[in-house]
């Protein structure tokens, strides 16, 4: 047994949980790094009247709606992220790599953005960022079980809180994945990313009452 080893097995519940702070505080900085890097991607609209500059923002529409997808997208990771790593209190049972593996699809986020946003090759630009949200969702999924099979969490910890983020990342990953076979099929993949969980939720809230029931 190394000494690295040793010393996380050994080391007290304070030791444990300051880890814990200090790798969501390290989350937090780097998801803060890759939204200002979308920014800095943004083109400037170029021109001497405001006709042309207007029609320079309307050249440039794919890359600003690209950033807006992708500021939502990393948005919503870290918020749950945050909402999920609040109950946390130990690093073990490999949640460290996984961290840092699903922290290397947030930084490629600006990539993958500046990649859909360019033009021809749809299918090819549309499949990559897919296949980016797809790594980056069930890295966290896998993160989420691990937190749960290995006790990683508060004692307080709501018990629905597990089951709402396997149906969420669930339905996430189901309308990344099944938009990559639509874009060979049509431009229009973009729509599955809203209408799977769309109708993953509609479903979930219709089966509800009537399990209760």
């Amino acid at each position: 047994m190394s000494c690295a080893t040793s010393d996380r097995d050994t080391a007290g519940p304070e030791a444990r949980s300051l880890a814990a702070e200090r790798l969501t505080f390290f989350s937090d900085a780097v998801v803060a790094i890759a939204i200002t890097l979308l920014a800095l991607e943004l083109p400037l609209p170029e021109g001497a009247t405001n006709a042309e500059l207007l029609r320079s923002l309307g050249h440039h529409q794919s890359e600003y709606i690209s950033f807006l997808i992708s500021f939502v997208v990393i948005a919503v990771h870290w918020r749950a992220h945050h909402r999920l790593f609040h109950y946390v209190t130990t690093v073990r049972g490999g949640l460290l790599q996984l961290t840092f593996g699903w922290l290397l699809t947030m930084v490629l986020m600006p990539f993958a953005t500046k990649v859909i946003a360019d033009d021809g090759g749809f299918e090819f630009r549309f499949v990559l960022y897919a296949l980016v949200q797809v790594v980056a969702l069930a890295l966290y999924l896998v993160m989420t079980r691990q937190i749960q099979r290995h006790d990683l969490h508060r004692a307080d910890t709501p018990p629905e809180l597990f089951g709402e983020f396997y149906r969420g990342l669930g339905t996430m990953i189901a309308a990344f994945a099944v938009s990559i076979p639509v874009a060979f099929v049509t431009h229009w993949a973009y729509a599955c990313w809203l209408v799977i969980p769309f109708v993953g939720n509609l479903l979930f809230r219709l089966r509800r009452p009537a399990a209760r029931a």
